[in-house]
């Protein structure tokens, strides 16, 4: 194989706005910058037409941090922070997107429609009652992808 065919073309990294998140954007955004790869950014939500009690449901959960996962407002200001972090990294081709769903699904959706062969996750997974209504996305997304995996040591 050739280097040039081993290099990735089309790196997926998702993005809640958090800071641990925005480590991973950066860490993506080298990566990308460093192979000449495509960067898609990925922030999901929930639809605010969700049923009600299901987004009550979250807010209590996420408290301060509710803002980051409903609506599409919200994550197409985030992916937007998340696409000048990138930038700032070394990432040359940038596409942004928020997709509606759980983090999971949406990242592994956006894997398979850009045709990527990399996914870029923080390490950080989400513990307590956040981790049962939200999922842990580092495990879940290393599991089911069947793309590359990159996790990156975004706390401490």
């Amino acid at each position: 194989m050739s280097e040039s065919s081993s290099a990735y073309r089309t790196i997926v990294v998702g993005t809640d706005g958090s800071e641990s998140s925005l480590r991973a954007v950066a860490r993506a955004g080298a990566v990308a910058g460093a192979a000449g790869a495509t960067l898609v950014i990925a922030c999901a939500y929930l639809p605010t037409e969700t049923d009600d009690r299901e987004v009550s449901r979250a807010q209590d959960a996420l408290g301060e941090d509710a803002y980051q996962v409903v609506g599409s407002h919200p994550a197409e200001d985030t992916v937007r922070t998340a696409a000048e972090r990138a930038g700032a990294a070394g990432a040359q081709n940038v596409k942004t997107v928020a997709v509606q769903g759980s983090p999971v699904e949406a990242l592994l959706d956006v894997v398979r429609r850009e045709d990527a062969d990399l996914l870029v996750v923080g390490n950080r997974g989400l513990a307590g009652i956040k981790g049962r209504l939200l999922g842990s996305v580092p495990a879940d997304a290393t599991r089911r992808s069947q793309v590359d995996v990159l996790v990156v040591h975004t706390t401490g």
